[in-house]
């Protein structure tokens, strides 16, 4: 079977390619341009995806996706804080390029399945049904950023590393084959704000215009000044600048009255939410049903109960109040290890 694998030039990726080349699969690399690169030559993706394609002896293709990530993906990441949200770039980055443009771009190359190397299962039922499952490995699980694939996506994409217990067993597998990549660090979490640093990368896009303000009390006494909405996020204790009788957290981000809101750790708690744009995987039972969700990546998912919404919305009340939803992230349905599907959470609601 001919198989594309998307080739970052990091370890995972290089794994999956040497596997099903090993499994004896027709493999091919492609490796996105998403970006001005800041580095161009030894431990960038292109050149170290292309050293692995020439060790593993597999065809290197190079594909440029820049006008798209940057109006589908950069500008989208800026704008949402410009509007006091906190968007989730990679969600929308698998949705529109990894599993949009990449898997057209496999397919045009004559592929019959796109493998990548996140940390996720895939199964299927007798009659074609499949599932997003979460990875052996549930410490580096990435299904969570995954639920906007669709069934159809979803028959084309092939996880390898989805039974993989541990990080390390990849990187012994990467020696065991002779990658030149074994020993690479891992990438950063978002890849195209430097040093993880995205107050900086904000600021110096010239497109973030939020002046100081005032940071206000849930009582509405003025606590302090804030240094620009963009600087802060929903649940944000420390960096504040200002002293209460007790500990302080970010609960609302006001945009319009360029005001950061202030309470104390009940004010933090949410029942529930609105969430939009929701997509599903495997479409539940009812317009209302139990299950559980995730309201951020690092987040053990809770029970909750869900009711379907008109225009691709959803209400959930969770079984416990939970700490800081936030507009702009992602809600991920889960029954047991499958994923169900998700959205994106808008508003939250509180008792």
């Amino acid at each position: 079977m001919k198989i594309a694998v998307a080739m970052s030039g990091g370890v995972d990726s290089s794994v999956t390619a040497a596997l099903l080349k090993q499994q004896g699969h027709e493999v091919i690399g492609i490796t996105m341009r998403l970006f001005e690169p800041r580095i161009t030559g030894a431990g960038s993706a292109v050149h170290d995806a292309a050293v692995v394609a020439a060790h593993l002896g597999i065809p290197h293709h190079v594909v440029n996706y820049e006008p798209g990530f940057r109006d589908l993906i950069i500008n989208d990441f800026i704008n949402e804080y410009c509007t006091g949200q906190t968007p989730n770039p990679c969600v929308r980055c698998n949705r529109y390029i990894k599993f949009g443009l990449l898997l057209d771009s496999a397919r045009d190359l004559g592929a019959e399945l796109l493998a990548t190397g996140h940390y996720v299962r895939k199964t299927s039922d007798p009659d074609g049904t499949c599932h997003l499952r979460t990875a052996r490995n549930i410490r580096k699980d990435q299904s969570y950023f995954l639920y906007t694939l669709s069934q159809e996506r979803l028959a084309q994409l092939v996880f390898p590393l989805g039974e993989v217990e541990s990080k390390d067993e990849v990187r012994r597998m990467a020696r065991e084959l002779g990658l030149p990549v074994a020993e690479k660090s891992d990438s950063q979490e978002v890849c195209f704000i430097p040093n993880d640093d995205y107050i900086a990368f904000l600021e110096a896009s010239g497109e973030v215009n939020n002046p100081p303000g005032e940071i206000i009390h849930v009582s509405g006494t003025v606590v302090g000044r804030h240094r620009g909405t963009h600087r802060y996020t929903i649940g944000q204790r420390k960096g504040l600048g200002i002293s209460w009788s007790e500990p302080l957290f970010v609960v609302e981000i006001d945009v319009k009255r360029n005001a950061v809101i202030v309470g104390e750790a009940a004010n933090v708690l949410a029942t529930g939410l609105i969430a939009e744009e929701i997509s599903w995987i495997n479409p539940p039972p009812a317009d209302e049903f139990a299950t559980t969700c995730k309201i951020r990546y690092r987040h053990q998912p809770v029970p909750c109960r869900a009711k379907i919404l008109e225009g691709d919305r959803c209400e959930v009340v969770f079984d416990e109040p939970q700490k800081a939803v936030t507009p702009g992230q992602a809600l991920v349905f889960y029954q047991g290890d499958a994923v169900l599907g998700g959205g994106r959470i808008v508003t939250k609601l509180t008792p």
